[in-house]
């Protein structure tokens, strides 16, 4: 009963860090080693490979849609009924959950190597650039049964008291990666196709990780019996559902946001877009690692009709993203051309162009925290519809609109300018909903 002790201790900050550094090290990790495959892609490859890895981006997020969205609303109903002495009935929704989503990656497995080619014979690409698509993508789907494991049992290892762990499997799995990443592409000269094995093979680590301890029953979380119950994919799937539409949403406005770059700019432009996602990557993974290391606090106390509790952890969270958010705006806009000069020399067109959109875009920086916070606390609350309208604005309402109207008056400089104005539209609306539900759960 270790674990447990951990959510009936006093509301501290303190006790609230030693639930969320391990998660955010964990997330800032896996955010660095990404930068780390596209800078061996950037300057071992080029930058038409680097490009393919962002127009295979949109893929990739389709796919792990429905992973996030039964992780995160599984954990929350899990911990919920946790918090109600209901551990027997949590073991088993686990286990279930857990199978669901290996049925659904052999699924999405047998569909991705099926349509792969089409998808990306129809996007008008140049020979270079739609042969690099294909070949990341065909190694990368392999893998997408241990990535979608990987991605629950990341959560649940947070959220059964063994964040240390998850960190632990998360800097495992990069530096293999990095590892395989120098092996693959610089010593045996596998180009892409290394880099999406480097980094599929990274994920696993994770998903055997998982498999090892959650199948002992010493741990407060462990595989049971499953028990089939569709309320229980019917709870989790309505709950975590604005976590599925963000990804999904992402990977649509992804593909306009490449769409319009094209048309302004052309493949130099994807491939500026790119850098600019992983700068934003890494910060924002400050506000992501943050907010699931405080996920299962928040539907702990919540399953317990704890306020007190619920509100200091809310609380005091608001202070520390407002803190972070400043900081990170500043490191980001101080860093700028060294972070860029990572991926493309100064002479090089990308240069200049990432240098000035990343500039702009940093300035998401000071409301992306509060927005991602608020969509996982409503979450956590096991709201799902709210959650799932803040998440779903933020992500596709709100930067459809600002995509759609700004490049048409500044060019180029509008696309830069979406997503900052994009975040703050969402901003405004997340402050709503949280004085409205203020009340509601007492925080």
């Amino acid at each position: 009963m270790e674990n447990q002790n951990a959510y009936e201790k006093p509301v501290t900050f303190k006790n609230i860090m030693k639930f969320a550094v391990p998660t955010i090290a964990m997330s800032l990790f896996m955010s660095f080693y990404t930068m780390v495959d596209g800078l061996f892609v950037a300057n071992r490859i080029g930058t038409q490979a680097l490009s393919a890895i962002n127009l295979s981006a949109p893929i990739i997020q389709a796919v792990t849609a429905v992973s996030t969205m039964l992780a995160t609303g599984g954990s929350a109903l899990i911990m919920k009924k946790m918090g109600q002495q209901k551990q027997k009935e949590a073991r088993q929704d686990f286990t279930f959950l857990i199978l669901v989503n290996i049925m659904i990656g052999l699924v999405l497995t047998v569909l991705g190597y099926a349509f792969i080619e089409p998808i990306f014979r129809s996007m008008g690409l140049s020979v270079h650039v739609e042969t690099y698509c294909t070949a990341y993508m065909k190694n990368y789907l392999f893998f997408i049964v241990p990535i979608l494991l990987m991605n629950n049992f990341s959560l649940y290892m947070i959220a059964s008291g063994k964040s240390t762990l998850s960190l632990v499997c998360s800097v495992i799995g990069g530096v293999l990666n990095i590892i395989l990443d120098y092996v693959f592409i610089t010593v045996l000269d596998l180009g892409i196709e290394g880099a999406a094995i480097a980094t599929g093979t990274g994920y696993c680590v994770t998903a055997v990780a998982g498999l090892l301890v959650f199948g002992q029953k010493k741990n407060l979380l462990h595989f049971a019996r499953p028990v089939l119950q569709p309320s229980v994919l019917r709870e989790a799937t309505s709950n975590g559902f604005s976590e599925m539409a963000t990804a999904l949403t992402t990977c649509i406005v992804t593909v306009m946001f490449n769409a319009t770059i094209l048309h302004y700019v052309g493949e130099d432009g994807i491939a500026a877009v790119t850098i600019i996602t992983y700068v934003l990557l890494f910060a924002s993974s400050l506000y992501t690692g943050y907010s699931y290391g405080v996920a299962p606090m928040l539907s702990y106390y919540h399953g317990e009709k704890n306020s007190n509790k619920l509100k200091k952890v809310i609380g005091t969270s608001l202070k520390i993203i407002g803190s972070i958010s400043i900081v990170s705006v500043i490191v980001s806009l101080m860093a700028t051309r060294s972070l860029v000069g990572f991926f493309a020399s100064p002479e090089h067109p990308v240069y200049e162009l990432a240098v000035t959109g990343n500039r702009v875009c940093t300035m998401a920086l000071f409301f992306i925290g509060f927005n991602i916070f608020m969509s996982g606390m409503f979450t956590a609350l096991s709201n799902g519809k709210v959650s799932a309208v803040l998440a779903f604005s933020r992500s596709f309402v709100f930067m459809l609109i600002t995509m759609g109207i700004l490049p048409l008056f500044f060019g180029v400089q509008g696309v830069w300018m979406a997503t900052p104005v994009a975040e703050f539209m969402a901003i405004l609306l997340g402050f709503r909903m949280f004085i409205k539900y203020r009340e509601t759960y007492q925080y």
